[in-house]
């Protein structure tokens, strides 16, 4: 007798739950690396700033520095210039009553002042600098620690580091990061119809393009693949490709198989081998989407049409992959007008296939596919993005708004 103990036909919702549960327990564990090499990487530790950013005052442009106090009330008022300060500058004159020092663009503020008049506002006449009223006390002052204190949090656990999470750790001196390791994700494509590009096809075959697309989508969310390979329909075959694969990965990933036809036997054969936590969801494309685990690794058995298993990556794995991650942020979620009407008659939650434009008032619309066929690649390469339509069926009318899949 087949064993259904585990959820079945469970909502979106339900199933992400238990994928955030099971990922949980798969935190990948912590690497410290060089800055260099951290870019899209997640910072599995806080890092507060050793220091404050910028570590002195300085100017914020070009010009010539001195003391407020001295600025005039009305008419224009003659400084003495005794010195310049220069980017990198190891000393400076002190400014006092009635002088000023030329100063460049993130030049130490030198002691005694504390304002910069900028360059285009005063006229030089030999060693004098003349100033004329209006000009603000503090003026173009950088101050020291006002982009972070000393102890400032800088970025959580959690955070992915992009560009500019990089420069702020260069800035603040950190040269290397403690991060999670970049997930390892295996992809099986299987199915005895599948033959590789570039070789002919023959009666009722077809060129093989799910492992690569799979593999791909798993290089755009950070993870390393080190397995991307076909494998027959066949069980003992199957098995053997599963528990290879986690010998060397964190996240299996299938596409294929996973349904009720007579060559679907993926649900047995992680019956035999692993645990199922779910199997079928009523989302549309991607309803047979089966999860479970294969010893220490996450298993996500997808559908095997193409577009179905982009979504279901998209939807599912990906999810994962963030989770186990450790990455907290989330992505807020982006919504569109709907630019043609919709008609829903179905009763799962469905991601359509939609192309996105931009009106002149800056209003985001979106126009779902005409063909939403789940092995039509075509309008999978044509889409801008997921439209969510939650469950129960539903007429859209022009103008309606949508969530856009994060």
């Amino acid at each position: 007798m087949v064993d259904l103990s585990y959820p079945t036909r469970i909502g979106l919702e339900q199933a992400l739950q238990i994928v955030a549960g099971r990922a949980a327990q798969h935190r990948l564990p912590v690497e410290t690396v060089p800055l260099a090499g951290a870019q899209d990487r997640v910072m599995a530790e806080d890092i507060r700033a050793p220091h404050p950013l910028p570590p002195f005052a300085n100017s914020a442009m070009d010009g010539f520095a001195l003391r407020a106090a001295d600025l005039p009330a009305r008419g224009e008022r003659r400084f003495m210039l005794i010195g310049d300060v220069f980017a990198g500058a190891t000393a400076a004159p002190e400014v006092g009553e009635g002088q000023c020092a030329r100063i460049t663009t993130g030049a130490p503020i030198p002691p005694g002042a504390d304002t910069v008049v900028i360059r285009e506002n005063v006229s030089v006449e030999g060693e004098h600098v003349m100033v004329k009223a209006g000009e603000k006390a503090g003026a173009n002052v950088r101050a020291a620690g006002e982009d972070y204190a000393e102890g400032d949090l800088a970025f959580a656990s959690g955070t992915a580091l992009g560009a500019a999470q990089l420069a702020v750790l260069a800035a603040l001196g950190v040269d290397r990061v403690p991060v999670r390791r970049q997930p390892r994700v295996a992809v099986i494509a299987t199915g005895n119809e599948l033959v590789a590009a570039g070789q002919p096809l023959g009666f009722g075959q077809i060129h093989e393009s799910n492992a690569l697309m799979l593999a791909a989508q798993a290089r755009e969310s950070g993870a390393q693949v080190v397995v991307q390979r076909c494998v027959r329909d066949d069980p003992e075959a199957l098995r053997i490709a599963l528990l290879d694969a986690a010998a060397d990965a964190d996240v299996i990933v299938t596409s294929g198989g996973v349904s009720a036809g007579e060559a679907d036997h993926l649900p047995g054969v992680l019956r035999d081998i692993g645990e199922i936590h779910f199997h079928k969801v009523r989302v549309k494309p991607g309803m047979p989407t089966l999860f479970g685990e294969v010893g220490a690794c996450l298993y996500f058995g997808l559908p095997g049409n193409p577009v179905a298993s982009a979504v279901t990556y998209r939807v599912f794995v990906t999810f994962a992959l963030r989770a186990i991650s450790g990455i907290t942020t989330v992505s807020k979620p982006r919504r569109a007008r709907l630019d043609a009407p919709l008609h829903k008659r179905h009763a799962r939650a469905e991601f359509a296939r939609c192309s996105l434009r931009v009106d002149d008032e800056g209003v985001q619309w979106a126009r779902p596919h005409a063909k939403q066929g789940s092995g039509m690649l075509r309008g999978l390469a044509e889409t801008d993005a997921l439209a969510l339509l939650p469950e129960d069926a539903r007429e859209y009318a022009e103008g309606d708004v949508v969530m856009l899949w994060p």
